[in-house]
C-alpha cells in the first residue's frame, strides 16, 4: 500500500533534505541578493527561518505525515519546536559570528544539524500525533 505509517521514515527523510537544502539556500541566497542584509544579517536570518518554517510545515503535513485537519494545532506545535530552536540560534549566532568570527553560513549549518537530529522526534511524537494520543 502507497503511503503506509512503515514509509513514514524515509518520506521524513526525503522531506528532511528537500527542507535542508532550501533552509540552507534561502539565507546565503538572501545574503548575496540584498547587500544590506550583509550588514544585517540577523535580519536576513529572520526573514529566511519564517519562509522555511512554512515551507518545512507544508512538506511534514503533506507529504510525511499526512494528517487531516488540526492545522492550527500542529501548525503550533511545529512552529513551538522551531521557535525555540530560533530563540537559541538568535543568542548564539551573533556570539559565534562576532566573537567566534565563524561565517554566518558555517554557523547556520550547525544548528541545522542539531534541528535535523531531534525534529523527527518531536514531529512524530507531538506535532502529527495519532488523534486521541496525548502529547
Amino acid at each position: 500500500m502507497i503511503g503506509t505509517r512503515a514509509e513514514r521514515p524515509l518520506r521524513f527523510a526525503a522531506a528532511g533534505i528537500a527542507n535542508t537544502i532550501f533552509g540552507l539556500g534561502i539565507y546565503p541566497l538572501l545574503l548575496w541578493a540584498v547587500p544590506a542584509f550583509h550588514t544585517h544579517y540577523l535580519l536576513a536570518l529572520g526573514i529566511a527561518q519564517a519562509v522555511s518554517l512554512c515551507f518545512a510545515f507544508t512538506t511534514y503535513k503533506l507529504g510525511v505525515f499526512r494528517t487531516r485537519g488540526n492545522v492550527m494545532r500542529e501548525f503550533g506545535a511545529f512552529a513551538g519546536f522551531y521557535l525555540a530552536n530560533y530563540a537559541a540560534n538568535w543568542v548564539a549566532l551573533p556570539i559565534l559570528v562576532e566573537v567566534g568570527g565563524i561565517p554566518p553560513v558555517i554557523a547556520q549549518l550547525g544548528f541545522a544539524l542539531v534541528i535535523i537530529v531531534t525534529s523527527w522526534f518531536w514531529h512524530s511524537r507531538v506535532t502529527f500525533r495519532a488523534a486521541g494520543r496525548g502529547a
